[in-house]
């Protein structure tokens, strides 16, 4: 006797795939408490920018970040996750930009919704990623950044200022030219 499955049941698994996607889905979607991006940019201007949230914790294999230690360099956040699929894509322009900025910007990843740091090790290996990322599973790191700039797309970028205010994001995929463009921006005062 052949087993069927109930129609009921491919429903709860296709909405349940559906929701496991829509974290990183190219169009918005509200689902799952993400939204995907659309690489919308948002500047705030100089004297608008509010301070930027300490970001602590544990660095994919091993040691620990902190936000302070970077005081008077811009710090640019890239909140990614190894199941994907833009950050995939824009995980090479990314390192470009932190090689060609390393005098001015400390680039950080935050490792958001990887249940474990393998597959975010394997996705850092992968792409040649070098700059450190903080493993946030449950995304405490970006709950701090509140209303302000939300990172709430994955990937999205945020951009903090050498005076520890935020002054910019990106809402998902981004580019080298986008991202080093920010960077000699803030990095000079505008």
């Amino acid at each position: 006797m052949a087993h069927r499955r109930h129609p009921s049941a491919r429903l709860v698994a296709a909405l349940a795939a559906s929701v496991l996607l829509a974290g990183c889905a190219s169009g918005p979607s509200a689902e799952g408490g993400f939204v995907g991006g659309d690489g919308s940019l948002t500047v705030v201007p100089v004297a608008e920018r509010e301070a930027a949230p300490q970001v602590t914790g544990e660095l994919l294999g091993g040691g620990s970040f902190d936000s302070a230690e970077h005081a008077g360099k811009v710090i640019v956040y890239n909140v990614w996750g190894s199941w994907c699929a833009p950050c995939r894509k824009e995980a090479p322009a990314l390192e470009a930009a932190a090689q060609a900025t390393a005098d001015r910007a400390q680039f950080v990843g935050i490792n958001t919704r990887d249940l474990s740091q393998e597959p975010a090790l394997a996705f850092t290996r992968a792409f040649g990623v070098t700059f450190p990322s903080v493993f946030d599973p449950d995304g405490r790191e970006l709950l701090k950044f509140g209303t302000q700039l939300p990172p709430s797309a994955i990937p999205s970028t945020i951009v903090v200022d050498a005076e520890g205010r935020v002054a910019a994001r990106v809402l998902g995929e981004t580019t080298e030219a986008t991202i080093r463009g920010l960077v000699d921006d803030v990095a000079a005062g505008k």
